[in-house]
């Protein structure tokens, strides 16, 4: 699996990975609570992309994976029960990641973990935060698995009906 950042040419391929996803999870178990053509949507592909922000995992010439690293936690992060105190921009945050479903339980999630710690390091930030849907176990094991410790569960002022809280994690190294 090679990882590179998500560019125009790859626009609707990689809407077209997130809404095959969601697809997925709606008539499975839909742990994120993604809607399909809602969120993660083509238009979030095209900002994401243009903020260059958006990565996709391949297999050859198929997609098998993306997600979003950047410093902005679309949130408030000032909330969390953090080990360190650090001010938005100083960490990096992982949103959106999603491995395609016939590739999971391969270790790609693991992979792009490794790819994110990497690239913090590279440029030099010392931790990684996320949030999950609180009731996201497959993420929340993921995350764990790859040693991040649990931060709480908060409002972060998103003002999503569905979802009032998300669980928060950290990465530090």
């Amino acid at each position: 699996m090679d990882i590179r950042l998500c560019k125009s040419k790859d626009i609707e391929v990689t809407g077209a990975f997130y809404d095959r996803v969601v697809l997925w999870l709606e008539n499975h178990v839909n742990y994120p609570k993604w809607e399909y053509k809602v969120y993660p949507s083509r238009q979030f592909v095209e900002d994401t992309v243009k903020a260059e922000t958006l990565y996709i995992c391949t297999d050859g010439e198929e997609i098998v994976g993306a997600f979003v690293l950047n410093d902005n936690p679309q949130g408030d992060y000032h909330k969390g029960d953090w080990t360190i105190d650090l001010d938005e921009g100083k960490f990096l945050v992982i949103h959106s990641l999603a491995i395609a479903p016939e590739s999971q339980g391969q270790g790609l999630g693991g992979r792009v973990i490794d790819f994110c710690i990497d690239e913090a390091k590279k440029r030099g930030y010392s931790s990684i935060r996320l949030d999950v849907v609180p009731d996201n176990i497959p993420a929340k094991k993921l995350y764990e698995k790859n040693g991040f410790t649990y931060s709480g569960d908060y409002d972060l002022g998103r003002g999503i009906e569905d979802i009032p809280e998300f669980s928060l994690y950290e990465l530090n190294f």
